[in-house]
């Protein structure tokens, strides 16, 4: 069993992406949190990076997973919330980049640009990666503003 839990939310663009990755991640022993939307219906992304996001900064997740067509939508929403780092990522190791170097506890995949199989890939390079502090401890510092 893993002790992490994540958050994952998408838009109606990455709802049967998300809908993979939840039964993916449940499957790998993940504590996973819906924070929906629960169809495929139209909806406004920002709704649910803002779920996400809220759920990573109070610290009631551990991480954060957001899909949506571009991965641009949601990612600018959720750094919109203090002490939230979200990282656009289409390949694994930009994932893994990002969690290492940035330390990312959110990541936004491009549902219209990536295969499932390329997801699963992104989540599990993400998930398997850790910050790396040391020379990037102080530029991670410098990133939120007061």
């Amino acid at each position: 069993m893993n002790n992490i839990k994540l958050a994952v939310g998408s838009d109606h663009a990455g709802f049967d992406l998300k809908k993979d990755l939840l039964v993916y991640l449940s499957g790998k022993g993940y504590s996973v949190e819906d924070m929906g939307p629960n169809s495929s219906d139209s909806v406004d992304y920002p709704d649910f990076a803002h779920k996400v996001a809220s759920c990573v900064e109070t610290k009631t997740c551990d991480l954060g997973i957001l899909i949506c067509g571009s991965g641009n939508g949601v990612c600018i929403t959720a750094n919109k919330h203090h002490g939230v780092r979200a990282a656009l990522a289409w390949e694994p190791e930009v994932a893994s980049l990002a969690r290492q170097h940035n330390n990312a506890n959110v990541i936004c995949i491009p549902a219209r640009f990536v295969s499932q199989e390329k997801a699963f890939q992104i989540v599990d390079a993400y998930l398997d990666s850790a910050f790396e502090g040391g020379r990037h401890e102080n530029r991670v510092n410098k990133i939120e503003t007061a």
